[in-house]
């Protein structure tokens, strides 16, 4: 469409390859030329129009830097003004003396003299009735307010280069077929696809594009409710073996020393119902930090158990992997655990313990596994899985989650997330998945009381830090210490940048104080057993670099009381349960992500003894980074702060294996905004689904389908 040079440019410089790519690639904004202005009464900084006559054209060369100037002078009979170009000689071939046109840009003022840099122009042939136009007439005024797209753009590629480019590609499209069905579209009262887009990209007013949004919007919301939908059909489809409770559970649910909360049990009997069935179970268990999703998920391996079958749980660290088996293990009690032969499987293991596990595994010896990402390999087989237990999703690649889940035959999926999910990015990122929540906690959870210590206007509050620290501990408590890098140039490698952190730290300019470094586990931990407050306290480091057995071993001795205070990387952040723990101090708390400062917050308050919590951060007051981190400080409502952190880094790649954040594939869309815009499409789209789930009397939305959900795309869906 655009010939081999041109589109190399925008596939290298915008990712843009297809039609498709390009005309979703939608206007970020839409600019205004300004009201039509003689010359004689402009105003520096306003955004104008002018009708004016080419007088004069000069082109020069600069003298600080390499290439041109184009200088062109303009008349409409009251006054002059100057056009400016940079680097761009040939438009002296289009703007002529004696030519006259459309100007339009913001003035400004260079030595004195008016003028427009860059300005945006039409101009007329010989004939054009717009040659006379006058300051106030209907054509003028129409050709001023009509709003100009400007689209996202790149050094090669300005956003004049994008809308040409929008315009051969639309001035050459066939018809195009709608994938919402004329009745949902007209119940609605949205424009058709085709009109859409050339709404969207060629508006002559701003009804125009705002029409074309609404409807752009909802196809996007339609398209990936259908296939979301037409997924969950398709695995509750697969036949799975039904899985009931039995004298296991029975046993278990008898010796726990604590009645399970509301929350626990209804949950519990959804998984139940779900177990029960000849359908795998596809199940997203959310929760607040130290809900119980744990013990939910034991007592459903438990179910599976009963049945004759194994339950894996994969988490994402091996700290946190050695910890789910010892919490198991004393859950169980010895007898339990005894015949149910609770096994690890991690990277760390040695050779002797791997081959083991491995036999235990693969026999059936062992009922439940837990281990890392060393479950998902080769070596690894289980005689019967029934269930797949995933803890902290958001921790594991689509393909690590699909590599266990075939290790069994339609083996029921169980999914946790201590990280609360909006309503909308659960409907919108886990459509295919039945969602539960517990937001209740467990009774004689204590208080977790959160203040942010901001250095920037209050650099003497840091003593402070460490004496309420000693104050904790002389009560015979123990704190953690959470540093956002290992060392000074190693940063923590499962950091989540925040969206508006501070930038990092750089040599300081002119005669103020240089900025301080970025906090390091290594050198916080010799500070800190350095400092006076913390005389003869037992002070320890836990990061990333240190083996399975090191991080286990300090993990061990805190549980236990040996160590006071442990200096961490978010190593720390998922799970770690020490009841005796009651101070958590993040350092650079503006460095973290909000759901990471809500989960290391939730490593305290955990037993009898409130929690404190410290965010120490030097970012300014009225910073985007400060302001996230006092959000985070003032409530402990982890579905609140799931707003917050939504609307701070999008929604990642909805229907890709980038969950995080970062580029999204929604176009238009925004779950953090559109939630009954989602909740209206998902509905539109079951009801077209039920009617025609083969979408044999639809089949422009099955080709929309097939087109959005490429290869990789679709592998997620059907991961789950």
């Amino acid at each position: 469409m655009l010939g081999g040079r041109t589109a190399g440019a925008f596939e290298r410089g915008l990712g843009v390859r297809t039609v498709g790519d390009l005309l979703t690639h939608y206007p970020r904004r839409y600019a205004r030329r300004g009201e039509l202005t003689a010359l004689a009464s402009l105003t520096v900084g306003d955004d104008v129009t002018i009708v004016a006559e080419v007088r004069k054209v000069n082109e020069r060369v600069m003298r600080a830097r390499k290439g041109s100037i184009l200088e062109v002078e303009v008349t409409d009979g009251s006054g002059i003004l100057s056009l400016t170009f940079f680097n761009q000689a040939w438009r002296s071939q289009q703007l002529r003396p004696g030519v006259r046109g459309m100007f339009a840009g913001k003035v400004g003022d260079y030595r004195g003299q008016r003028q427009l840099a860059h300005p945006d122009y039409e101009l007329f042939d010989a004939d054009d009735p717009r040659a006379q136009l006058t300051e106030g007439s209907d054509e003028a005024k129409g050709w001023a307010e009509q709003p100009v797209p400007v689209y996202p753009a790149t050094s090669t590629l300005p956003t004049w280069k994008i809308q040409q480019a929008v315009e051969v590609v639309l001035d050459a499209l066939p018809r195009l077929d709608d994938p919402v069905p004329d009745a949902v579209r007209q119940e609605r009262g949205l424009v058709d696809f085709a009109r859409a887009l050339e709404l969207i990209h060629r508006p002559q007013r701003d009804a125009d594009w705002r029409a074309a949004r609404d409807a752009l919007r909802f196809q996007e919301a339609f398209v990936l409710q259908s296939a979301l939908l037409r997924q969950r059909a398709q695995r509750r489809a697969e036949a799975a073996a039904p899985r009931h409770p039995g004298k296991l559970l029975a046993e278990f649910d008898a010796a726990l020393p604590f009645q399970l909360t509301g929350d626990q049990r209804l949950v519990g009997e959804e998984i139940e119902r779900d177990l029960a069935s000849d359908a795998p179970m596809n199940r997203l268990v959310q929760g607040e930090v130290g809900s119980g999703k744990t013990l939910v998920a034991l007592r459903a391996m438990l179910t599976v158990v009963d049945s004759g079958g194994q339950a894996a749980l994969l988490a994402p660290t091996e700290v946190l992997a050695a910890q789910h088996l010892r919490s198991i293990v004393r859950s169980l009690g010895p007898d339990l655990a005894a015949r149910l032969r609770p096994t690890l499987v991690t990277g760390q293991l040695s050779a002797a313990e791997r081959r083991r596990a491995l036999l235990a595994v693969a026999s059936g010896g062992a009922s439940l596994v837990v281990g890392t990402h060393a479950l998902l390999g080769d070596t690894v087989s289980f005689a019967d899985l029934g269930l797949v237990v995933v803890d902290e999703q958001h921790r594991f690649g689509v393909d690590q989650r699909e590599a266990l889940r075939l290790k069994g035959r339609s083996p029921h999926v169980l999914v946790l997330t201590a990280t609360p999910i909006p309503r909308t990015v659960a409907m919108t990122v886990f459509g295919d998945l039945d969602t539960s929540t517990i937001a209740e906690l467990p009774a004689g959870r204590s208080p977790i009381a959160s203040f942010v210590v901001g250095l920037a206007d209050h650099p003497g509050w840091e003593r402070r830090i460490w004496e309420r620290m000693s104050e904790e501990l002389a009560r015979g408590r123990q704190a953690f210490v959470v540093c956002p890098a290992i060392d000074a140039k190693t940063p923590d490698p499962d950091l989540a940048p925040a969206p508006d952190a501070a930038p990092a730290p750089a040599a300081a300019d002119g005669d103020g104080p240089p900025p301080p470094p970025i906090a390091a586990v290594l050198t916080v931990v010799e500070e800190v057993r350095r400092n006076p407050l913390l005389a003869g306290r037992r002070i320890e480091a836990l990061h990333g670099r240190m083996s399975a057995d090191e991080k286990d071993a300090v993990m061990r001795a805190f549980a236990v009381g040996d160590i006071d205070v442990i200096v961490a990387t978010t190593v720390i952040e998922v799970g770690v349960d020490v009841p005796n723990a009651s101070t958590m101090v993040v350092l650079d708390a503006d460095r973290f992500g909000v759901s990471q400062l809500h989960q290391l917050r939730g490593r305290v308050g955990r037993g009898g003894v409130p929690g404190l919590c410290l965010f120490v951060t030097h970012a300014p007051p009225e910073t985007l980074a400060r302001e996230r981190v006092d959000a985070v400080a003032a409530t402990l409502d982890g579905f609140e702060l799931a707003n917050v952190d939504l609307e701070l880094r999008r929604e990642g790649d909805v229907l890709g294996s980038a969950q995080s954040g970062g580029r999204s594939s929604l176009r238009l869309l925004r779950v953090a905004k559109d939630g009954d815009l989602i909740g209206e499409a998902r509905e539109a789209a079951a009801g077209v689904l039920e009617a025609d789930p083969a979408l044999a009397a639809h089949p422009a939305l099955a080709a929309a389908l097939a087109r959005r959900l490429d290869e990789a795309e679709a592998a997620f869906l059907a991961k789950g």
